[in-house]
């Protein structure tokens, strides 16, 4: 029989390693927020999404890096003298990342760097078989992440190839659940690939607020934020962001004023932390005691629902409120097998002023974690 513990008490909330394999010592870190799907004007299918209008909303709204990502066969994989090269571009405030989303007849998948990289390039591979775009990854230094994998531009080549999908794509939570599932299958074959979010926002504000009148749906209820992809980076850079994505250091909340679910392990009941979301432990029979956090609830009345799922199965179901918003539970990973743990956190959706429709899109569903992973390995 599996112990469960629930407890709701003081919890010492550090963070671990950004190394894939044994747990390591505690770093120290950032928590940073941002969204990862964007489109500006240099995307044809936008309306007037200039690149300041998206870079000086989010610095009104405290975000902390963005990766607006235009559609490369827009401009015919010319981003780096689009995008990047806009004089808007730039920002005292926000990181900024390197990115685009490749766009291809197999599906799209979203290109972040802390470094300029060749997308033209890129794009000429557009129609090359993984086995070749694999290595092209590699050499081009960049994370690649797959977008919408279950929608209407699916995604289409291996996971091998991705460092993270896309498991929440806009405020419209009723479309992403299938992406969990994928998801779940990528992580029980034993790949460790990292969850996040993105708006896909195509559609900015107009500049006047008399002419904002009765705007449609995406602008008045997907935006920059919606969802909130939080990343707990080394260091508050390019590099630290695309590093914490990479390692699935991070989680995911519908916006930016609902909880940011953070989960760790203690492996042998010390009260420290040894590993967080995105870590792989070895598992050595004993029992690990895994400790929850909900930061940045804004709703102080609220009871949200945390699902811990093992394996793709529900573990378990605790209750955590916004007053007293830790818990732990304790299980005994399994010896010589993989296994892995992530949340699912239901509850009563912020609001969020400056897109006021986003929480009634988002339905109860309020955040999600990377999972923490044992007996995984990260050559893989």
């Amino acid at each position: 029989m599996r112990k469960l513990n629930i407890m709701l008490g003081a919890m010492l909330l550090a963070s671990t390693a950004h190394a894939q394999g044994v747990s390591a010592p505690v770093e120290p870190g950032v928590w940073m927020k941002g969204d990862l799907h964007l489109h500006s004007r240099h995307s044809k299918d936008t309306t007037n999404n200039s690149v300041g209008k998206i870079i000086h909303f989010a610095e009104d709204e405290g975000f902390d890096f963005l990766g607006i990502t235009d559609h490369d066969n827009h401009v015919d994989g010319d981003t780096a003298h689009h995008t990047w090269a806009d004089p808007e571009w730039r920002s005292g405030r926000i990181v900024l990342l390197y990115a685009a989303e490749w766009t291809t007849e197999r599906g799209h998948v979203n290109v972040f760097s802390s470094h300029p990289y060749d997308q033209k390039l890129l794009r000429s591979m557009s129609d090359a078989r993984d086995v070749k775009l694999i290595p092209l990854r590699k050499g081009l230094g960049v994370h690649m992440s797959a977008n919408h994998p279950t929608n209407k531009d699916h995604y289409g080549f291996s996971f091998d190839m991705v460092d993270s999908i896309e498991v929440w794509n806009s405020s419209n939570w009723a479309k992403n659940p299938p992406a969990l599932l994928v998801w779940d299958d990528m992580l029980k074959s034993g790949r460790m690939i990292a969850a996040r979010g993105g708006s896909d926002s195509h559609h900015g504000w107009p500049d006047k607020p008399e002419d904002r009148g009765p705007l449609s749906g995406e602008r008045m209820a997907n935006y920059v934020g919606t969802p909130t992809t939080w990343v707990y980076a080394a260091r508050r850079d390019r590099q630290g962001v695309v590093d914490a994505l990479t390692h699935g250091h991070g989680s995911i909340s519908a916006n930016p004023r609902d909880p940011r679910v953070e989960f760790y392990a203690d492996l042998d009941g010390d009260g420290k932390i040894d590993a967080m979301m995105g870590d792989n432990l070895r598992a050595d029979g004993k029992p690990v005691t895994f400790r929850i956090r909900l930061s940045n609830a804004t709703i102080p009345w609220a009871q949200y629902q945390v699902r811990v799922v093992r394996d793709g199965e529900t573990f378990a179901t605790l209750p955590v409120n916004a007053s007293e918003p830790e818990a732990t539970f304790t299980d005994t990973p399994p010896l010589g097998k993989r296994s892995y743990y992530r949340l699912e956190v239901t509850g009563p959706q912020a609001d969020y002023p400056a897109v006021p429709m986003a929480a009634g899109r988002s339905d109860t569903m309020v955040a999600l974690s990377n999972p923490v992973y044992f007996n995984y390995d990260p050559s893989f």
